[in-house]
């Protein structure tokens, strides 16, 4: 059997999942949360029908500990306790390698990477790029080796699938010095989310990824679109940061740049209170009162007029951006929705695509209304472009780029 743990490390938790590579099926899942805080919190779960009884022991499917975690080193022990406790065994099950999720590698890492000590100083030198993010996963990589310092370790990028966009489409019309000096330009992020949906639309439709020009929807609380034709991405929405786009749940998306100024001049506003602003208190949550779509729906069917504005707006800013790439791709096949809002939001998919049929996009009001957790077709059969529902399953597409370099 040939497993990989994914590893996907923020700055006081990190989740994790062990998978089976032969069979693609996840053995375990965990979260350890509240380090550094008085009391920490871990979690691990065993699917109930993908362990063989063998690797069970009477403890239940799903435990749970309080203790305190101080650090990530000392949250991979608590983690290495729930496998020895639980299952499923690293004795019978030992590890091909370990994957890790880095958000930014700048334009330097486009593929999954070898931890070396020259990456790490990489990954803290890009953190400047992505300062909430690269330093947290950069704690979970060094508290991994300790923890496993026989396994090889693998750094796949959120960045890494955007490497593929043209300057037309990564460059900012700033002066080029300047943008090129400090590192300005888009980079675009759920890079392992796009490429992992676009190649599963092109398992489901039956045809070879490199004939497709598809348009890839991945909608939770943070949202991107991508452009992508025969696999490669070719547009994106995020950019120089994960805050350029759509709206989100509590991202602002897409802004005037002069409003920043304004709000400077006008309220004496700080860098930082801007930066809190657009990334912690904008979006639906700024808007709505609520960051889940969910909530925000329910508030709105109560006549809440604030509600109606921020899912009128959120759709608004998602059919331009599909608009944009019908545009740019020329010629669109699938149209795919992906992660917590994609998956589950039928209204939002209805909203996002309706009153477009003159570009041969139809959608089936009953198909879109269905509930599952499975791939699925949600446009009618005579629709020309297709329109899919596909999970996204970051964590299987990280532990496939790991074992394509171990």
């Amino acid at each position: 059997m040939s497993t990989v743990l994914v590893v996907n490390s923020g700055s006081s938790s990190f989740k994790y999942q062990l998978i089976d590579m032969d069979t693609e099926q996840m053995l375990a899942t965990g979260l350890v949360e509240r380090i550094g805080e008085s009391a920490g919190h871990a979690v691990h779960t065993i699917p109930e029908d993908d362990v063989p009884s063998a690797d069970r022991t009477d403890a239940p499917q799903t435990s749970e500990r309080d203790l305190p975690i101080p650090d990530h080193t000392a949250g991979f022990r608590v983690m290495l306790d729930a496998f020895e406790a639980n299952g499923p065994s690293l004795t019978r099950h030992p590890l091909r390698a370990i994957g890790h999720r880095v958000v930014h590698g700048g334009k330097r890492f486009f593929e999954p990477t070898p931890i070396t000590n020259l990456v790490k100083i990489n990954i803290e030198e890009l953190a400047e790029l992505a300062p909430l993010h690269n330093p947290a996963n950069l704690q979970g990589i060094e508290a991994a080796q300790k923890a496993f310092p026989d396994v090889p370790h693998v750094a796949v990028f959120d960045t890494a699938f955007h490497q593929t966009l043209a300057p037309a489409a990564y460059s900012y019309a700033i002066d080029a010095a300047l943008a090129e000096k400090h590192r300005v330009r888009k980079y675009g992020f759920h890079g392992t989310s796009h490429k992992f949906v676009s190649e599963e639309a092109a398992a489901f439709l039956g045809r070879p990824l490199a004939d497709l020009n598809q348009i890839v929807l991945h909608l939770g609380n943070g949202a991107s679109a991508t452009a992508v034709s025969g696999g490669r991405s070719v547009e994106t929405s995020m950019g120089l940061t994960p805050l350029e786009g759509l709206v989100m749940g509590t991202r602002s998306g897409d802004i005037d740049p002069a409003v920043l100024i304004h709000l400077h001049r006008r309220t004496g506003m700080s860098f930082d209170d801007i930066d809190t602003l657009l990334n912690r208190k904008s979006g639906l949550l700024g808007m709505a009162g609520a960051n889940d779509m969910r909530d925000v729906l329910s508030r709105s069917a109560a006549g809440d007029e604030k509600a109606t504005v921020a899912f009128d707006v959120y759709v608004h800013r998602l059919k331009g951006y599909v608009g944009n790439y019908l545009a740019q791709l020329g010629r669109v096949d699938v149209i795919t929705f992906t992660a917590g809002v994609g998956e589950n939001s039928a209204p939002v998919r209805a909203a996002a695509l309706s009153g477009l049929e003159a570009f041969g996009i139809r959608l089936d009001p009953e198909r879109n209304e269905e509930k599952s957790r499975e791939a699925r077709r949600i446009s009618t059969d005579d629709s020309d472009v297709a329109v899919l529902v596909i999970p996204t399953n970051e964590e299987l597409e990280i532990a496939r780029q790991t074992m394509s370099v171990v």
